[in-house]
């Protein structure tokens, strides 16, 4: 089976992570012995993932100069970048279209999600609606919830305005057509939470709930906690997630 290719939103400036990145990006943080991307790669490259986006602009030089051409990985990697500003992700994103000729998954830049990705792209292709968030049943546990659905259905999404019917919480992980931002105008600052809005507005928006939990470097516990996991024993760690 061919994977669509992957976008990893590498471009935001990782406040919560000073003073470790005031020198490099969150994605050159070292993870298990490696920087953070290079467990990104392997991670996709091991669930059949061979077409890489990296969408980049906080040092983001520095990122390319480490990964190239994604060849090291077993993967093919393109960048690119938002320019003098940035565009916010799902500017970015935007700005990626002429990159896509198909479907898209959408990952971002701190996250470690060890699913099933070509269950999500099967299951996607059942369909025509332009878009797929990935949620998993959190009840609040390792981070905020912020999404209702009743049925398999999304009834709400919302980061800010959180309500306790509320029980998953958005995975990290979406996949999209890419008329699912030609809305945005090209350079257009935008969030995905935008596009994810109007999708589920348009009731474009399909959910698809993920069993293996979330893994993240966005906050100084969540870096600890996946640097320990993957410095023990990643393979193992990786096949119990899958199991």
């Amino acid at each position: 089976m061919n994977l669509y290719p992957v976008i990893i939103l590498a471009g935001g400036i990782a406040t919560r992570l000073r003073p470790i990145t005031e020198k490099m990006p969150k994605a050159m943080v070292d993870v298990g012995g490696q920087p953070f991307i290079a467990q990104q790669l392997h991670l996709l490259r091991s669930r059949g993932i061979r077409d890489v986006i990296i969408s980049a602009w906080y040092k983001g030089e520095v990122i390319r100069e480490y990964v190239g051409d994604g060849s090291c990985f077993g993967v093919n990697v393109q960048f690119i970048f938002d320019g003098d500003s940035p565009l916010g992700t799902g500017g970015a994103i935007r700005k990626a279209l002429p990159l896509l000729e198909k479907p898209f998954f959408v990952l971002y830049g701190d996250s470690y999600l060890p699913c099933n990705y070509a269950e999500i792209q099967t299951y996607f292709n059942h369909y025509t609606k332009k878009g797929l968030m990935t949620v998993y049943h959190n009840l609040g546990k390792w981070d905020a919830s912020n999404v209702e659905i009743v049925d398999g259905q999304i009834l709400a999404y919302d980061k800010e305005k959180r309500t306790p019917r509320m029980e998953f919480i958005d995975y990290g992980l979406g996949l999209f057509r890419p008329d699912a931002f030609t809305f945005l105008a090209e350079g257009q600052v935008a969030d995905l939470a935008i596009i994810y809005q109007k999708l589920l507005c348009d009731h474009d928006l399909l959910s698809f709930e993920v069993n293996q939990r979330f893994y993240e470097i966005g906050t100084f516990y969540g870096l600890q906690e996946l640097d320990k996991l993957l410095t023990k024993d990643p393979d193992k760690f990786l096949r119990k997630e899958l199991s």
